[in-house]
């Protein structure tokens, strides 16, 4: 119960203060000062708030399967000690990367901002880089063949239809 409790912890913790939070929040507010325009049309955060909404929620879902069913954490250092495909993650294999990005869509759309626009290419890309050069190389190393079949089921950004069974 302590190791779950600890894991929870240093999820919401990193989530909050670490990687999440500061993709999500601490640089967007650099970015924008969080200052949205006044000559929004009648879309603009109607639009903004479902695409930040529905970006969060694979973060959220995340760290509860991260915690749950992976025995770990969010936090690349201190990882998951099984292979997490279950959930959202039956359907694409990044799927908190996925919803990050469409939180900053969000927040560009949110802010009608092209430094934002910017920002969330250049994010995509970091995300690209991490995944390919040190994720999945570690995630092939820890899980093996596993981890090899996996990626030949479930796409690494566009969700696969229907999920993965089982």
């Amino acid at each position: 119960m302590a190791s779950l409790r600890r894991s929870v912890i240093v999820s919401v913790l990193f989530t909050l203060f670490g990687g999440p939070g500061i993709i999500l929040v601490y640089l967007p507010l650099a970015i924008t000062r969080f200052r949205v325009p006044a000559d929004e049309l009648l879309w603009h955060r109607p639009v903004a708030w479902a695409l930040i909404s529905l970006g969060l929620a694979p973060l959220f879902e995340s760290i509860v399967r991260f915690v749950r069913v992976g025995r770990g954490t969010l936090m690349p250092i201190v990882p998951t000690e099984r292979l997490v495909a279950t959930g959202l993650y039956r359907y694409v294999r990044n799927p908190m990367y996925v919803g990050d990005v469409v939180v900053l869509i969000g927040e560009t759309v949110l802010f009608w901002s092209v430094d934002m626009a910017l920002y969330t290419g250049v994010v995509w890309l970091g995300f690209e880089l991490f995944i390919r050069l040190y994720e999945e190389p570690t995630l092939r190393r820890r899980h093996g063949d596993e981890y090899v079949r996996y990626c030949a089921r479930v796409r690494r950004w566009w969700p696969r239809l229907p999920p993965l069974r089982g």
